[in-house]
């Protein structure tokens, strides 16, 4: 495939950053050594550090989906929505994403705060790390993201403009097919244990799981609302512990898109489900398993105490004290409904996690089989689970 930009290597890194001149002062690149370390889905990733370990990241889009290879075309024009995400986030919601250097358009080239000292929060999870707090963070992070990004805050034409300007139609659709269609048919980048073939049949035959995932998948399509990151979940932040507690930041927001505010929690739900049943079948402690259950209560606590924080500060629409009641019910049971369909989809479609993925066979079928009746339920029950705990209870049943 040939490229109309250099594609960097860890070798071309450095000279690369020397001569940026948007990059001037941050680095010493005389003796920025860089390595790669992307093991995504999309991007090449690398970090370096100079002689005095001051730190830089700099990831470049490539111009097909890294995860298939050059058979599966995308535009790196990714790239400018990622870095759109960053600018925002670094106006509203600065201490949950990394320092934002810039974005060199003409080789899709971002520039960020080097994280290699934290972790991925999936990573920690998987090793039964305890770290209380950080799902309140990301709650609060979408929260932020959300409110002034949306209608409340923003004109209606300006919205308007913003929404075409951040159009994103490549990786839109993909979610669309990955997470909204693929699963439900019989596809070639599906994907499971032969022990689930009867049970991925019955879901496939399921008309009202169908229906509502259908209905779902128009919501995702067409409900722009706020700048949303596209594909948070628990591989997509990035963690640490210290003296002054735990600490969390978003990364790869390169599915940014106007969408709907629901999809973003709904995505970390589905992965705290994941990590909830690898928790379970390995027997965690008794504390950490009890963390991991209350996940998504700790992050939709946060991100409802969040935005009733900021509703008084809306300077648009004329929007009601009591609207935001009825919203966040809607956003609520919304969120239910994508949880199960990103669930199901790391059980089998494409792109697995690895909360599942790294089990003993025998765990692995165990906990994928109860993460996909778990999610079949949260969708087709989503307007009757009025909260976390009964999103709990519904996952306790089977697990």
């Amino acid at each position: 495939m040939e490229y109309d930009y250099e594609v960097l290597t860890p070798e071309t890194a450095s000279s690369y950053v020397a001569g940026a001149d948007w990059l001037a002062g941050v680095v010493d690149a005389s003796t920025l050594k860089f390595a790669e370390v992307g093991d995504g889905n999309l991007n090449l990733v690398f970090v370096g550090s100079d002689a005095q370990g001051q730190g830089i990241c700099v990831k470049q889009a490539l111009p097909y989906l890294r995860l298939v290879g050059e058979s599966w075309p995308l535009t790196p024009e990714r790239a400018t929505s990622e870095a759109r995400a960053y600018e925002v986030a670094a106006r509203h919601a600065p201490e949950f994403v990394p320092g934002f250097y810039g974005f060199d358009k003409g080789s899709y080239v971002l520039a960020m705060e080097n994280l290699s000292d934290w972790e991925v929060w999936r990573t920690s999870l998987n090793n039964g790390e305890h770290l209380p707090g950080i799902e309140a963070q990301i709650g609060t992070y979408v929260a932020r993201m959300s409110f002034h990004t949306s209608h409340f805050m923003v004109d209606a034409q300006e919205h308007k403009a913003l929404v075409g300007e951040a159009l994103n139609p490549q990786l839109c659709e993909i979610t669309e097919q990955l997470v909204f269609t693929e699963p439900y048919i019989d596809h070639e980048n599906n994907e499971f244990p032969a022990g689930l073939d009867d049970m991925v049949q019955q879901l496939r035959a399921d008309q009202e799981l169908r229906v509502a995932v259908d209905g779902l998948k128009h919501t995702f399509m067409t409900r722009a609302e706020a700048l949303i990151h596209g594909d948070l979940h628990t591989g997509s932040v990035m963690v640490r512990g210290g003296a002054d507690g735990p600490a969390a930041k978003a990364i790869d927001p390169e599915f940014c898109f106007y969408g709907p505010v629901a999809f973003d929690l709904g995505a970390l739900f589905g992965n705290y489900l994941a990590a909830r049943s690898r928790a379970v079948v390995l027997g965690r402690p008794e504390p950490f398993r009890s963390w991991v259950d209350g996940l998504i209560a700790g992050t939709w606590r946060a991100f409802e105490s969040e935005m009733r924080r900021l509703w008084p500060e809306r300077t648009q629409g004329g929007f009601s004290d009591a609207f935001l009641d009825t919203w966040l019910r809607h956003v609520w049971h919304d969120a239910v409904g994508f949880a199960g369909c990103k669930a199901i989809r790391r059980v089998v479609g494409l792109a697995k996690v690895s909360d599942l993925e790294t089990l003993e066979a025998g765990d692995h079928l165990t906990a994928s089989e109860a993460t996909l009746k778990t999610a079949a339920t949260w969708i087709k029950t989503r307007r009757e689970i009025s909260n976390p705990e009964a999103m709990l209870k519904a996952a306790s049943q089977h697990l």
